[in-house]
């Protein structure tokens, strides 16, 4: 189990991925989840750096699509602030929402890296269908209330997914 739980990376932020790195291992789509990974839970605003990171993203011939578990109206929203895809409703670690991701980018899963903030939804799908996994810090303490749960069980299983995983 650990092993589906283990990122390939684990970097404090987007800001610290290194994009020619993933661009040399054929990564051509980045599936990024959404709330406290690219902004603060809850948030409409996108800052001005996340503007500027996707830019970079795009510079290095990478597709991106926004995968949120968030079903509102502002995942497509942000999504068009970033010239973006999305899909929205993606009940990870259900892989279906990922596939359709994937799809849009048309870009096959051995080609696709996944951006997340937890373990039991984002690395965890990301994981199951084989794509590059890259856990990153929450941005933010605020969170939905099942995610403060999960967050005691990453907590039990972190040393020994630190030991396991990639550092760049």
């Amino acid at each position: 189990m650990i092993r589906l739980l283990t990122p390939k990376r684990i970097v404090d932020s987007i800001y610290d991925i290194d994009l020619e790195d993933l661009r040399g291992r054929g990564i051509e789509g980045i599936l990024l989840d959404l709330d406290n990974t690219l902004v603060p839970w809850g948030s409409r605003d996108v800052p001005p750096e996340v503007r500027g990171w996707m830019d970079r993203v795009k510079a290095h011939r990478m597709r991106a699509c926004i995968v949120s578990n968030d079903f509102s109206s502002r995942v497509s929203a942000i999504a068009r602030i970033l010239d973006v895809p999305a899909v929205a409703g993606a009940k990870k670690p259900a892989t279906g929402a990922l596939r359709r991701a994937l799809q849009v980018l048309e870009v096959p899963p051995a080609r696709a890296a996944i951006v997340g903030d937890q373990l039991f939804t984002d690395i965890l799908a990301g994981n199951l269908l084989g794509l590059y996994t890259v856990l990153v810090t929450p941005l933010s303490p605020q969170e939905f209330l099942t995610t403060r749960a999960v967050r005691l069980m990453e907590r039990i299983v972190m040393p020994w997914v630190r030991e396991s995983a990639g550092r760049p």
